[in-house]
């Protein structure tokens, strides 16, 4: 079996998760998919369509806006990849001398993640 990987989401730190969900609606055509309370009592947004989506992450303690993000680290939370076999990932990710961290199930997948060596949070998640 061919493995099949793509991106689902991509989790980033912005300071108005509402207006910038709003303007991807606009400019895209994407819709919310999900908004709602998230990570140490944080507001995200998940807006995009039914294969892929941004969640739009904005932590309790408000961020300062960036005027150039080439100039700064952005907030970059994890990027998440859907997998056709989560056990073989995790068979690879342990033999490239990675660590899986925070496994999950939930409805509808189950899910782990691992963080690389640039501390950039990877999450590999298969579906029913």
């Amino acid at each position: 079996m061919k493995m099949t990987t793509r991106i689902e989401h991509i989790n980033v730190t912005v300071s108005d998760p509402d207006s910038t969900a709003a303007m991807l609606e606009k400019l895209l055509g994407w819709k919310v998919r999900w908004s709602g309370v998230s990570i140490d009592n944080g507001y995200t947004v998940h807006v995009g369509d039914a294969d892929h989506y941004l969640a739009l992450y904005n932590p309790a303690i408000t961020p300062k806006a960036a005027n150039k993000s080439y100039s700064m680290v952005i907030g970059l939370n994890h990027i998440a990849l859907v997998v056709n076999d989560l056990n073989a990932i995790e068979q690879k990710v342990i033999a490239l001398g990675y660590t899986p961290i925070n496994h999950g199930d939930y409805e509808p997948g189950r899910r782990f993640y691992l963080k690389d060596e640039n501390n950039i949070e990877f999450e590999f998640v298969s579906y029913y």
